[in-house]
């Protein structure tokens, strides 16, 4: 196969997984975020203590972690299409991307917001704070760095997961690879879809990291 029938494959392909990747890290951050939270704020000593939630919520996590996600994506399969009205495609990818990264993003943000500094909390506690003030002025101000941190480790692992549902027909760069690099024995596209993935893997983490950076320098100064 040559280069100029690669690049338009690994084109459309790119834009497949970013799509993916992007609309699923949307829904994961917004489902993920108040679960990590939650599961903060309901557990023992927190302020809004509340052990049996606090331990369902952690089962949920837990279970959603511990499946394989090429079993989740199967399993998912009439979810997906009760959601989206088809289990095959980019956009069908979306719902099995998500439901299976927004518990790990979920336990990120558990391990950021526990690393916010108690006496704030105690400070924001002492005059009156309620749960928004601590939340929207505290928690996620002083956790911001790690939860960025937490996002781009979601990404890259989103981004692995895309490739994974290249396998059932979600499309992306997985779904080139296997068709055209696996099935038809083109080694060389199969090693030209690996370094467009490792590129796009690095430009994420590069990004993220020079975010957090950023971040972290302008709490120092603050």
């Amino acid at each position: 196969m040559t280069w100029s029938e690669m690049q338009p494959l690994l084109t459309q392909g790119t834009y497949d997984t970013l799509y993916m990747v992007l609309w699923s890290t949307l829904v994961t951050v917004l489902g993920g975020l108040p679960i990590g939270i939650l599961l903060v704020l309901t557990d023992k000593g927190g302020l809004l203590q509340n052990q049996p939630l606090n331990k369902v919520l952690g089962v949920i996590v837990n279970i959603g972690r511990s499946l394989p996600f090429i079993i989740l994506l199967i399993f998912l399969i009439p979810v997906t299409t009760a959601v989206v009205g088809t289990f095959i495609g980019p956009t069908a990818m979306i719902v099995p991307l998500a439901i299976g990264a927004v518990p790990f993003f979920a336990r990120l943000v558990e391990t950021a917001v526990r690393e916010v500094d108690h006496g704030l909390i105690e400070a924001v506690e002492s005059m009156g704070g309620g749960i928004p003030t601590l939340v929207g002025k505290v928690l996620l101000p002083q956790a911001l760095p790690s939860l960025v941190a937490g996002v781009t480790t979601t990404v890259i692992t989103l981004v692995g997961y895309s490739a994974m549902a290249g396998a059932v027909g979600g499309e992306g760069l997985g779904s080139k690879a296997i068709t055209y690099g696996f099935q038809r024995f083109e080694t060389g596209f199969m090693f030209a879809t690996v370094a467009v993935l490792i590129a796009l893997v690095t430009v994420i983490q590069l990004i993220g990291d020079g975010v957090v950076r950023i971040l972290a320098r302008r709490g120092r100064t603050a």
